[in-house]
């Protein structure tokens, strides 16, 4: 599928996209502007919005916990929705929640130093009515961020939201039924009997028996490993200390057969789902506000017409299947990921909480900034060449630049043209075919 281009009019209006080969011919000629670059949107310099037939368009979302997809498609009365624009929007909750956590310990750790009396203030804080935790309102904030920019670069009408709700029980447990949601797995056990008798008594990761068991955490609780049961191994003394606060498939990335078998034995995390049900209601209240024509579509209903059009599975096709929906045959996505503008600490720790580097004060050097995309053209020596990609700036003048392949050190400033500046997201593309039964219908209106 065409990635079309975002159309303004000469007052910053939303018009219909139109195909690139229509945005180069109006920018030779002189009738356009470039106006942004991710994502890419021309502003005519003789068009306005009274002057132009624009028709009604559609921005559906099929939010998730680590990704989220939305779609723009164009609406047509009797002929159903004809899909325009793709958007694959990568969540940073993790590193959030990385983030605080850190900053926790910082926090505990200076209170524990010898240093002037602080009173603990865990007991003065007031949280507001529908409060959610930081890495949770921020996927609610960012799929709210975007439907925003898409409403002020196209004529948008409506929108339409998957509101599905997850059965934590049962994705964990096929057969249940009844009684046994309020009985749990742990019914009649305690929990170090439960872990012996489903272990066999033996270490997991090295199998020796007769030996003193520790229990372990297969997904570390540093890095957002919960206490449930389903989180618990067994593990001898020798392995537990060994494995530490890395991962599973870190720690057993040399015993492949291994780790297949532990990963069968345990059950599906239950983190995403819980992140998509804490989520759906704040989002749909948030987009209900926005006074525009709103409806939500059932996980079922998304999962029959992406059976009955045979389009695989992804975050960003599920949004394309949320009601009724076209068909495909080939797709282009511009893929999102939220990176986030940067840090309030000034100091640099290691590991155990020293510090290691202090950060400058300013953010800009030289007009540039961490995360701007920019354009370098080196004309000698051994980096001689054109790069594009992000730019990590120093106080010296000389930044890295990272491209989409490959990290390149030490690129003066003087070498270096601004493209777009950072928005705290980073942007690349993803294309390739559906399968070939999947047809094609509709065709844009064009900018004439």
């Amino acid at each position: 599928m065409t990635t079309f281009v975002f159309v303004l009019d000469r007052k910053g209006r939303g018009l219909m996209p139109c195909h690139p080969a229509r945005a180069r011919e109006l920018l030779k000629k002189g009738r356009a502007r470039v106006h942004k670059v991710f994502p890419f949107t021309i502003r005519l310099t003789d068009r306005e919005l009274e002057n132009s037939s624009v028709q009604p368009m559609l921005i559906k979302i099929d939010p998730g916990s680590k990704e989220t997809g939305i779609a723009l498609l164009r609406e047509e009365k009797n002929k159903g929705h004809h899909a325009l624009y793709f958007i694959n929007l990568q969540h940073r909750g993790q590193q959030i929640r990385n983030a605080l956590h850190k900053r926790l310990c910082l926090r505990r750790s200076r209170r524990s130093r010898n240093l002037r009396y602080r009173s603990p203030r865990f007991l003065n804080r007031r949280r507001a009515e529908g409060w959610l935790a930081p890495s949770l309102q921020h996927r609610a904030d960012s799929i709210l961020s975007w439907v925003s920019r898409l409403r002020k670069i196209t004529p948008v009408e409506r929108i339409s939201q998957e509101l599905v709700k997850f059965d934590t029980q049962l994705i964990q447990n096929s057969k249940i039924e009844g009684i046994e949601y309020q009985q749990g797995e742990l019914a009649g056990y305690e929990l170090r009997e439960y872990l012996l008798e489903k272990f066999g008594r033996k270490c997991i990761y090295c199998g020796a028996d007769n030996v003193p068991l520790n229990i372990d955490h297969v997904i570390p609780k540093s890095k957002g490993g919960s206490n449930r049961v389903t989180n618990l191994v067994l593990a001898c003394v020798q392995c537990n200390q060994k494995k530490g606060s890395r991962s599973i498939e870190e720690f057993l990335k040399d015993k492949p057969e291994v780790l297949r078998q532990i990963k069968n034995q345990l059950k599906q995390p239950l983190k995403d789902a819980a992140s998509v049900n804490a989520t759906r209601w704040k989002l749909f209240n948030k987009l209900k506000s926005t006074g525009f024509p709103f409806e939500v579509g059932s996980g079922a209903l998304t999962k029959f017409n992406r059976k009955k059009f045979g389009i695989p599975k992804a975050h960003w096709l599920d949004a394309l299947c949320v009601g009724n929906v076209p068909s495909v045959t080939n797709w282009r996505n511009l893929n999102i990921k939220c990176c986030g503008r940067g840090a309030y600490q000034r100091t640099r720790t290691d590991k155990y909480g020293f510090p290691r580097g202090i950060c400058m004060r300013q953010k800009k050097v030289y007009g540039f900034s961490t995360g701007d995309m920019v354009k370098a053209i080196i004309p000698k020596g051994k980096k001689k060449g054109v790069y594009v990609g992000k730019v990590a700036v120093r106080k010296t003048g000389s930044f890295n630049l990272q491209t989409s392949g490959q990290t390149i050190q030490g690129i003066s400033y003087r070498y270096c043209r601004l493209i777009t500046h950072s928005d705290g997201y980073s942007y690349s593309w993803k294309s390739g075919p559906l399968p070939p039964r999947v047809e094609t219908r509709g065709i844009l209106g064009e900018v004439r």
